[in-house]
Parts: structure tokens; sequence; C-alpha cells
């Protein structure tokens, strides 16, 4: 019987994120090898495309002076938000096991990321909107309404417009990171308190 006791005990201390803390650990996901295989192959395969294809995108558009277009300042404004993305996908690939190991700062810099990039990813995809917009609408005036500066303008309002809201909208988190963690290792907490 103390046998069983025992294996008990060790079994349930597996199941924790950090089993040397005991009942101030939080739990991990238990998912078969197979398929926690499956899921690191599937997250790091659009880590991966996501920063490289982007990353090209803002090389080009740096690079080559006649791709110096306000449709393209838009394109590369999008392209370095969806960059911060795919960067934030290999955050993602840790959580597979539904433990935080990186700490409470490094959780607060993820969500933070999270939602500043797929603010500023929507709102460049307006922006490109109204760029296409006015092209189709108005093509004589395309020139004279729609310049490099005012581009150049709207893409740093959008930033900084998103990253002072979601600043402001999480103060308390960014001041005290992992004040509503309920056990050590817990990422949901701070996942869910961000949206």
């Amino acid at each position: 019987c103390s046998d069983v006791i025992v294996f008990n005990k060790s079994k349930k201390k597996k199941n924790l994120c950090y089993p040397h803390l005991g009942n101030s650990s939080c739990r991990r996901i238990v998912r078969s090898h197979s398929v926690s295989v499956l899921l690191h192959i599937i997250l790091s395969s659009i880590s991966v495309l996501t920063v490289t294809l982007n990353l090209l995108v803002i090389i080009s558009i740096s690079h080559f002076r006649k791709l110096h277009t306000p449709t393209n300042f838009l394109l590369l404004s999008l392209a370095v938000s969806d960059f911060s993305v795919g960067f934030v996908w290999v955050f993602m690939i840790f959580l597979i096991n539904g433990c935080w190991f990186l700490g409470a700062g490094w959780c607060v810099f993820h969500s933070v990321l999270g939602s500043v990039a797929t603010a500023v990813s929507i709102g460049t995809v307006v922006l490109i909107s109204v760029d296409r917009y006015v092209a189709v609408c108005d093509p004589m005036h395309y020139q004279t309404k729609v310049t490099k500066t005012r581009a150049k303008m709207c893409i740093i309002l959008c930033w900084a417009g998103s990253t002072i809201f979601h600043c402001l909208k999480l103060k308390s988190n960014i001041e005290n990171p992992g004040q509503f963690d309920s056990c050590t290792g817990e990422y949901l907490t701070c996942f869910y308190i961000f949206m």
C-alpha cells in the first residue's frame, strides 16, 4: 500500500511545472509524445515562416531606394508588425505543456509585444485600405494627397498610439509583474489579464 502512495506522489510531482516547489507550483498539461512533437513542428514552422518571409520584405523595402513609396512604407510597417507577431510565436513553443518558465518579466514582455504588434498590424491594414481607396477613387490627386511624409506620420502615429494605449492598459502588470499569479509557472493569469 505504501508503494502505491509513493508512486502516486511521484506521478503528481511529474505533473507540476516546478516539481521541487510542491503545492506552490502550477500543474502542467500532460500530452502524449506524438502530440507534443506535432505541436512543436507546427508552431516552429509557423514562427520560422512568419519571421523569415517578413524579414525578406523588410530587407527588400529598406535596401532598394526604388521601393521607397508611401504604399511600400505601409507594407514595411505591416511586415515589421507581423515579424514581431512571428517572434511572439516562439514563446508559444515554450507553452506547449502549459507552464511558463521564463519568469514574470518575460511574460509581461511577451504579452505587451503581442498586443502592440497585433494592434499595429490591424491599424496598418486599415491605413493600406485607405491608401488603396484614395489611389482607386482619386488617382489624379493621389500623388498630392498621399506623400511619403504623410505615410510616415501615419505609421508613427499607429505605432505610438498602439504602444501608449497598451502600456497604459497594462500599467499595473508592467509595474508589478506576476502579481496575479496563483501558482509558480502560471502563464494563463498573465495572458488573460492582458486581453
